[in-house]
């Protein structure tokens, strides 16, 4: 069988860690793909993947063969569209995922921008409240705020912000302002969480955090829902420093107990390109990090 077709079956097979899934991917039929990561294996000489009944995964020399893998057929494709002439020009889809609140303000200016300078190009964008999957998902650029996990992704930061209290200057006259973390538990508090009937926020720095535990009087699932009940005045909410640029500036919240916030937490582009990525990626990552770059988002 053709190498570079081999190759290809098992970067999928590797990324989505199923022959079903890379068979979707790549519209062939699993057994294809199965006869294809066989045949790798005997042409090499080495074990790549670990099968079981229920899951598939890399060997050691697999995960390193997938790494080398990914570059190689990332040169073949830049050395394709190099003589076509598509690296001049950004052509193609792109799919961007981003942050509900985040996504709107800062991520559509951008992608507007960029449509209007690049014709070739459509945009798919997802703004959601969850971790995207960018691999499972066919995702080219996301934006994740917060620590990053360990991944194969390729990040770069373009900013930072901070985590929050906040309650509307009418709340605090009627309840008073809290001093200290502790005293949050005998205030209302609006969470936007589903996992627990208690929320637990923490304050200060990583190395000695305090966790502050209590029963929210509101807990809702969007981060516009918290910041209309505490512009209501309906008690405290946590949230991020760009959530609610506008209601600060215009005096409907105030920022309380800020002595006491965790360190802010870092605004990562993540991207599946290697340095060989096509124009469409690296074009739009350039302009999105020089809008990010260029905010004062904390």
């Amino acid at each position: 069988m053709d190498q570079i077709h081999l190759m290809r079956v098992f970067v999928a097979v590797g990324e989505l860690e199923s022959f079903a899934a890379a068979a979707r991917r790549l519209d062939i039929s699993p057994a294809a793909v199965t006869r294809a990561v066989s045949a790798l294996e005997e042409q090499i000489g080495v074990k790549l993947l670990l099968r079981t009944t229920r899951s598939v995964r890399l060997t050691e020399a697999g995960s390193r063969y997938l790494e080398h893998t990914r570059h190689i057929l990332a040169s073949i494709h830049e050395a394709n569209e190099a003589a076509a002439g598509i690296n001049a020009t950004p052509k193609g889809e792109l799919a961007v995922t981003a942050p509900i609140l985040f996504g709107k303000k800062f991520v559509m200016p951008c992608i507007v921008r960029y449509l209007q300078q690049y014709p070739e190009v459509d945009v798919s964008a997802y703004f959601l409240d969850r971790v995207v999957n960018m691999v499972e998902e066919g995702m080219d650029v996301a934006v994740r705020i917060g620590p990053l996990p360990d991944s194969g992704l390729k990040a770069l930061r373009v900013g930072r912000v901070r985590r929050m209290l906040c309650a509307s200057p009418d709340y605090l006259a009627r309840m008073g302002e809290p001093q200290h973390p502790s005293d949050l538990p005998e205030h209302a508090v609006i969470a936007t969480t589903t996992l627990s009937p208690r929320a637990g926020w923490r304050f200060g720095l990583a190395d000695e955090p305090t966790l502050v535990r209590m029963k929210p009087r509101l807990t809702v699932t969007s981060n516009d829902g918290a910041i209309a009940a505490a512009v209501g005045g309906l008690g405290i909410a946590r949230l991020l420093s760009y959530q609610v640029v506008d209601e600060l500036a215009s005096g409907q919240l105030q920022v309380i107990l800020a002595d006491y916030e965790e360190a802010p937490w870092p605004i990562h582009i993540l991207h599946r390109e290697s340095k060989y990525g096509s124009a469409k990626v690296r074009s739009f990552i350039d302009m999105l990090a020089q809008d990010l770059r260029a905010r004062q988002l904390d």
